[in-house]
C-alpha cells in the first residue's frame, strides 16, 4: 500500500470509558462506555471546526472527529431533470467493457490477515466469513488480496514455538510508514484455503521483493499446491516506484531497475519445478509519480515505455496500479516542512463526482492499451485516502457514497476490478463480550456489486445528468445489450429536504429510434443515512448491519425494495433520491425479478451462552486429511459443519474444549468474544 491507508476491515470493541469510533471497509460508529443508543449518538454530535487535521491525538479507532456537511451551494444543483437513454447497448456510445460480479473486491494488508480472517487455519472469525458470504450471495464469489508493503519482506518458517501463524518485527521497519518485517508459517494458506471451503473466496497473493539474488517462491509454491483454484495470482512488487522514497532501494531507483528486477524473479520462477502456472504474475503496482527520472507522470507509462507488457507477457496474468485520490501522510508520519491536510477544507472532495474523474484519469491510456494486449486492468489497492485516512470523512457515510461513485467510475473507465484496502496496527483483547463494527465501504461494496449484477456482461456508462453537475452523478449499467440497472447518487446534505432530487428516467423512445421502453414500473433500493457526517446509522434497501459492537456480519431488520410507477403514455419514470443518498434502480424484467427475489445465502448464526472465542474452529484431523492434499482436489473434503452430524466421525466443525467454545444453534460454528483493532484502516 501507499503508506497504510484508513479504516480496519472489520473492528470490535475493547472496554473503553470515552466516547469512540471504529472505522473501516468493514467499520465506523461512535459509542460510549455507557452503552447509548444510535440516537442518543447522534444527538450529541459535535463537529470539528477549527481548520487542519484532526485534534484527536489519540488512537485512529477511538476518533470522536465528526465534520460538518458541507454548504449546499448556491444556487444549489436543479432538484428536477430529466436522464434519456436507449434501451439497447448499440444506442449508447463509450460503453465500458463487460464487467464481472466480482470487480469490488477487497485488500487486506498481510500484516492483519490474523486480525481480520482468522487467527488460524483452525480458527476463523465468523464476522468476516459472514460478510464475504454477503458479496458471494450477490456475486457468486469474492476477490481479496493478502499482501501490501508486509508482503515484500515476508519469509515464510516452518512454524513458532508460541504457535502462532504470524510474527512480525517492528525493530527492523526500516521505512517511513513504520511496516514492519513480516515471518509467516504455512498455516496462513492453509486459513486462506479453509476460508474458501466455506464461501466462495479466490485470493491474491504476493511474492517478497526485497532479495532478488535469494528469491523466496515458497508463498507461490505453497500457494499453488494448497489454495488450487482459489488463487488468482501473485504481486510482483508492491508500489515499486515508492522502493527509493521508502529506502527500499537506491534514490535513483528507476523503471529500468525494475524491469532488470523482474527479469531476475521470471528466471527463478521459470526455474521452479515446484510451480506449475508460470503465467501468474501481477505487476507494476506502481503508485505514481514517485520515478526519480519521470516523477510527473502519474499513470504507469514509464513502465510501459520500457516494453515491459511485450518482454515479459508470458509471465503477466494481469496488469496492476494502486491509487488514492489523497493522502493523509504528514498527519500520520509528521516530518520537517510537511503540512497536515486541512479536514474541513478535504471534505468535499469526497462529495463530487469530479474527483473520481480526475483521479481516474492518468489511467485511460493504460486500459485502452491492457485492452490491446490482452491483459485485465486491476486497480489493486485503493480506497479513500492513504496513511491513515482522514477522521471524520473515511469512517462517514460520505465514504460509503465516494465508494459507490469511485467503484463505478472505474468500471466505466474499463478497469477490470478493484481492491479496497484493509490495514491495521495493533490489537486490543478485552475478556468481555463484544461485536465487530461495519464501516461505509463495506456498503460501497454491497450496492456496487448488486449494479453490475452476476451475468458477466454489465457494461457500465456514465452519464453526467443534470448538465453535469458534480453533486448528482448517474451511472447507466446494460446487461446482455439491454439497459438493466441504473445507479443514482446524490452527495448532497440536507435534512430539510429541500435538496432531494427527482430524476425523470426516460427509456428509448423517437429520438433513439427505438419504441418507447419504460417498465411499468421499477424497483429501487436505497443507500441512506441521516447525514454525510454520519457514522453508525446506515442502511441499504432498510436493512443494516448493526451498529457499534453489534456486527456479527447479518443484516439486521427488513429488506425494503421500493415499487415505483411508471407512466408508459408518457414514457417517464421519476426516481427520488434524497440528500444525501443513493439509488439503485432495477429496470429490466430480469433485473426486476432479482431485486424482488428473497435473499438466499449461507452465513453463519450464532447463539452466545458463554464468553469466549469469536472463531469457527475446524478439528484438526479434518486439517490432517483435507489441507495435505492440492487445493484442486481438496473441495467439499472439510468435515461436516453440525456437530454430531452425519460427518462428524470423519471430522467436524465443532467446539475445541480448550476453548469453550459456543455452538450456533443452526450452524454449529463457534462464537463469541471477538478482537478491535486500535487502529483502523480502511
Amino acid at each position: 500500500m501507499r503508506l497504510p491507508l484508513f479504516s480496519s476491515l472489520l473492528a470490535c470493541a475493547a472496554a473503553a470509558k470515552a466516547q469512540v469510533t471504529i472505522y473501516g471497509v468493514f467499520g465506523s460508529t461512535t459509542t460510549s462506555a455507557s452503552a447509548q443508543s444510535s440516537a442518543d449518538a447522534t444527538s450529541s454530535t459535535s463537529y470539528q471546526t477549527v481548520p487542519g487535521p484532526a485534534t484527536f491525538t489519540g488512537l485512529a479507532a477511538y476518533n470522536p472527529v465528526f465534520l460538518e456537511p458541507p454548504a449546499i451551494p448556491n444556487p444549489p444543483p436543479a432538484n428536477q431533470f430529466t436522464i434519456a437513454l436507449p434501451n439497447a447497448a448499440a444506442g449508447m456510445n463509450a460503453l465500458s467493457i463487460p464487467q464481472a460480479p466480482t470487480f469490488f473486491g477487497f485488500s487486506i494488508e498481510m500484516s492483519v490477515a490474523t486480525q481480520l480472517i482468522g487467527t488460524n487455519s483452525t480458527q476463523l472469525h465468523v464476522p468476516f466469513l459472514n460478510l464475504m458470504a454477503l458479496m458471494v450471495e450477490k456475486a457468486g464469489a469474492v476477490h481479496v488480496r493478502v499482501g501490501g508493503n508486509t508482503q515484500d519482506t515476508a519469509f515464510m518458517v516452518d512454524s513458532f514455538p508460541d504457535g502462532k501463524i504470524m510474527e512480525k518485527d517492528k525493530e527492523d521497519a526500516s521505512n517511513p510508514t513504520s511496516t514492519p518485517v513480516l515471518a509467516f508459517t504455512p498455516d496462513l494458506l492453509y486459513m486462506l484455503a479453509n476460508v474458501s471451503s466455506l464461501v466462495n473466496c479466490h485470493w491474491y497473493l504476493g511474492v517478497p521483493f526485497n532479495d532478488t539474488a535469494n528469491w523466496r517462491l515458497e508463498i507461490a509454491e505453497l500457494g499453488e499446491a494448497i489454495l488450487g483454484d482459489h488463487l488468482l495470482g501473485f504481486q510482483a512488487g508492491n508500489e515499486p516506484d515508492l522502493y527509493g522514497k521508502h529506502y527500499h532501494r537506491p534514490l535513483n531507483y528507476s523503471e529500468w531497475d525494475y524491469f532488470g528486477e523482474f527479469s531476475l524473479l521470471t528466471q527463478a520462477y521459470q526455474n521452479d519445478a515446484k510451480i506449475t502456472n508460470k503465467k501468474s504474475l501481477i505487476a507494476p503496482s506502481t503508485a505514481g509519480n514517485n520515478w526519480p527520472v519521470e516523477g510527473s507522470v502519474t499513470g504507469p507509462e514509464p513502465v510501459w515505455n520500457t516494453g515491459f507488457v511485450q518482454a515479459y507477457d508470458q509471465w503477466l496474468s494481469a496488469l496492476a496500479v494502486e491509487r488514492y485520490p489523497d493522502e493523509n501522510c504528514a498527519a500520520m508520519y509528521p516530518s520537517p516542512g510537511s503540512t497536515p491536510i486541512d479536514l474541513i477544507s478535504e471534505f468535499p472532495k469526497y462529495l463530487s463526482h469530479q474527483t473520481g474523474l480526475d483521479t481516474v484519469s492518468a489511467y485511460l491510456n493504460s486500459t485502452m492499451l491492457a485492452q490491446t494486449w490482452g491483459k485485465p486492468f486491476l486497480m489493486f489497492e485503493t480506497n479513500t485516502a492513504s496513511c491513515g485516512g482522514f477522521m471524520g470523512i473515511s469512517d462517514a457515510f460520505a465514504a460509503a457514497l465516494f465508494g459507490v461513485d469511485w467503484a463505478l467510475q472505474l468500471a466505466n473507465s474499463n478497469f477490470t476490478g478493484a481492491l479496497f484496502h484493509a490495514g491495521g496496527q495493533d490489537v486490543a483483547y478485552n475478556s468481555a463480550f463484544h461485536q465487530w463494527t461495519i464501516g461505509p465501504v463495506f456498503y460501497s461494496a454491497i450496492v456496487v456489486t448488486e449494479a453490475l449484477g452476476t451475468s458477466n456482461t454489465s457494461r457500465v456508462k456514465d452519464l453526467f445528468p443534470n448538465n453535469g453537475n458534480d453533486l448528482t452523478p448517474a451511472y447507466a449499467i446494460y446487461e446482455n445489450d439491454q439497459l438493466a440497472r441504473m445507479v443514482l447518487i446524490n452527495f448532497m446534505d440536507d435534512p430539510t429536504g429541500a435538496n432531494d432530487y427527482t430524476a425523470t428516467i426516460q427509456v428509448g423512445g423517437q429520438q433513439f429510434g427505438e419504441s418507447n421502453s419504460v417498465p411499468a414500473q421499477v424497483k429501487v433500493k436505497y443507500l441512506l443515512a441521516p447525514s454525510v457526517s454520519e457514522k453508525d446509522n446506515i442502511t441499504w434497501a432498510g436493512q443494516t448491519l448493526g451498529g457499534r459492537f453489534q456486527v456479527d456480519g447479518r443484516w439486521k431488520g427488513t429488506e425494503s425494495v421500493q415499487t415505483v410507477q411508471c407512466d408508459q403514455n408518457a414514457n417517464t419514470c421519476p426516481i427520488k433520491v434524497p440528500a444525501p443518498g443513493a439509488a439503485l434502480v432495477f429496470i429490466s424484467d430480469s433485473a426486476q425479478q432479482v431485486a424482488g427475489a428473497q435473499e438466499s445465502y449461507s452465513t453463519f448464526p450464532t447463539t452466545v451462552v458463554t464468553k469466549t472465542a469469536n472463531t469457527v474452529s475446524v478439528d484438526a484431523s479434518v486439517l490432517a486429511t483435507s489441507n495435505g492434499n492440492s487445493g484442486k482436489s481438496r473441495a467439499n473434503r472439510l468435515g461436516g459443519t453440525s456437530q454430531g452430524g452425519k460427518n462428524a466421525a470423519a471430522g467436524t466443525y465443532g467446539v475445541r474444549a480448550e476453548r469453550a467454545a459456543i455452538v450456533s444453534a443452526l450452524a454449529g460454528v463457534i462464537v463469541g468474544g471477538m478482537v478491535m483493532f486500535t487502529r483502523a484502516l480502511w
